[in-house]
């Protein structure tokens, strides 16, 4: 899941959807959560957002559910049977599961779903999770057959994304498109039905019963959204919410001390990469029929810069400075979250300003104007880099004054500005009308996705933001996805991680943890020791229970 800071637009849906199910739960108290953005969309095929699949993973179900520790399980698939040739996944549907407006979630829902992922092109992440589906039909026993083009690995982690649409509303959606979606079109079968939307101020989800997995103790969720931080810390301190799931490790010291509140970190459930990103696309690749602009100061073209700047960048110091220690020294754009996909023998580019200036000492970038700002070898401009990120990435103006120092004792000058989001994002990818960017991206728990934003062929559809381009990085990815071997697979991406490394594809100055906050005095069984931590995830909200006043 690509979690980019940019805003898609506001959803305007404000009414309230009547279900056959209810809630069952009486009086009991509701979850009040504080959030300091919202959805981009409700419509699951064109979501980016973070914040939008918080909210589809309580309303929708999937055929697998991913486990805080990392590891999967069957949720609305009962049972699953494999072909000996791994191409032929065959799932029962659990029986007597139905939507939040009554009717019978069925294998046809599935099978519908499924290729409607398939087939809808314009859907932004989701198809991309059906690229190895040949086909998807529904058979008699309340199944669904997947028939692969050839075995892969990770199927667990490509089913999990896909969430269960009711096949008798989406089929007549005429705009499947629409960011804008009714309320009553986003019906599913999760533990949580969405009751009400009122943009920039709250959405409600009601507790529903019955459901096979969660039995939740609370009425319902009630996300409120703050202007800014400090009034979303100021209410949790007031009572006025009862949990902070994405608080910024600047909110951290204003809540120390505060009786009743306990913080809590770890690793995130989408680990979370803040990259620095270096326009090096070849003009050759430069995608004109994309819109392609290829703007880029051609110095970053070259491994020899993108080198010293990362043996300049003392990447402990961001941490300590920026995250206030709440993060781990990153090292490629796979996170230390994914576990052993990570490759942890990559020995990193130590912090050495002296070695770093011998590096472009020795290719020819000189000062010859005595500035203090080196020029290119043949002289035709000065290493002077627009550095710039979104401007709802709050951390960034603090790493970007950083980073000019550290870069600005190697003669490197960079001219600091937040842009917006939307602005930003388009001059981008696949623009590439930029020098440096300052950005994050969530992952997936496998990380294919990850990988695939390295590839050649993603240049002109803007998902490769840097440009980069390495046959042997292709190939390798091609092996990797279809490799069914465990730890041939772990090897290639061990060894795609070794070669971009190698390249300075990317810096990655660090990962960052999960840091959420949460009243001790309202509700009790927050799940804060199981593995990764989403204290917005079924998996606390499907069992948290009040605490009697």
């Amino acid at each position: 899941m690509r979690t980019l800071p940019m805003y898609l637009g506001i959803i305007v849906v404000i009414a309230v959807l009547l279900s056959a199910c209810g809630t069952g739960l009486g009086t009991a108290p509701v979850v009040k959560v504080g959030w300091n953005g919202e959805p981009d969309t409700l419509n699951p095929g064109m979501a980016v957002l973070s914040e939008s699949f918080s909210i589809f993973s309580l309303i929708y179900d999937t055929l697998y559910e991913l486990n805080l520790d990392g590891t999967y399980r069957l949720s609305l698939a009962e049972s699953v049977d494999v072909s000996e040739d791994g191409r032929v996944w065959t799932f029962k549907i659990r029986d007597a599961v139905e939507f939040s407006d009554g009717k019978p979630v069925t294998a046809e829902d599935v099978a519908f779903s499924f290729n409607l992922y398939l087939h809808s092109e314009d859907f932004i992440f989701l198809p991309g999770y059906t690229a190895y589906f040949e086909s998807v039909q529904a058979s008699s026993g309340n199944q669904v057959v997947v028939t692969l083009t050839e075995a892969i690995p990770n199927m667990e982690s490509q089913l999990f994304a896909l969430y269960i649409l009711p096949k008798h509303i989406w089929e007549d959606v005429e705009n499947l498109t629409a960011l804008d979606i009714p309320l009553n079109q986003s019906v599913g079968s999760g533990p949580f039905r969405l009751a009400e939307y009122v943009p920039g101020q709250y959405i409600r989800l009601e507790s529903r019963r019955g459901h096979f997995s969660y039995f939740p103790k609370i009425s319902g969720v009630e996300f409120r959204i703050y202007p800014d931080v400090s009034s979303m810390i100021q209410a949790l301190a007031n009572k006025e919410i009862d949990v902070i799931t994405e608080l910024p490790v600047d909110g951290v010291s204003a809540l120390d001390g505060l009786s009743g509140i306990q913080v809590v970190a770890g690793p995130p459930v989408a680990p979370n990469v803040s990259d620095i990103i270096l326009n090096q696309v070849d003009p050759q690749l430069c995608p004109l029929e994309s819109g392609g602009l290829c703007t880029g100061h051609p110095a970053l073209r070259d491994r020899n810069v993108r080198l010293a700047m990362a043996h300049a960048l003392d990447k402990q110091a961001l941490i300590d400075g920026v995250m206030l220690g709440l993060a781990d020294p990153g090292l490629t754009l796979i996170p230390k979250g994914l576990g052993s996909f990570y490759n942890s023998s990559i020995k990193d580019y130590e912090y050495n300003v002296e070695k770093a200036n011998q590096i472009l000492d020795e290719a020819g970038y000189r000062d010859a104007s005595g500035d203090g700002i080196r020029e290119m070898p043949d002289g035709s401009r000065d290493l002077t880099f627009r550095m710039e990120w979104p401007d709802d990435m709050i951390y960034a103006r603090d790493e970007a004054e950083l980073l000019k120092l550290m870069w600005g004792q190697i003669g490197i000058h960079v001219i600091m500005q937040a842009v917006d989001a939307d602005q930003l994002t388009a001059r981008c990818c696949p623009a590439f009308d930029y020098d440096i960017l300052l950005w994050e991206w969530g992952s997936d728990p496998d990380p294919s996705f990850l990988l695939s934003v390295m590839l050649t062929d993603e240049i002109s559809s803007g998902y490769n933001e840097t440009g980069y381009s390495n046959p042997e990085y292709d190939a390798l990815f091609a092996r990797q996805a279809t490799e069914l071997d465990g730890e041939k697979r772990r090897g290639i991406i061990w060894q795609m991680q070794n070669i971009v490394h190698d390249d300075v594809a990317y810096i990655i100055p660090f990962y960052q943890k999960s840091v959420q906050a949460y009243r001790t005095d309202t509700f009790r069984g927050w799940l804060t020791n199981s593995g990764n931590l989403d204290l917005s995830a079924p998996s606390s909200l499907g069992i948290i229970e009040p605490i009697k006043q």
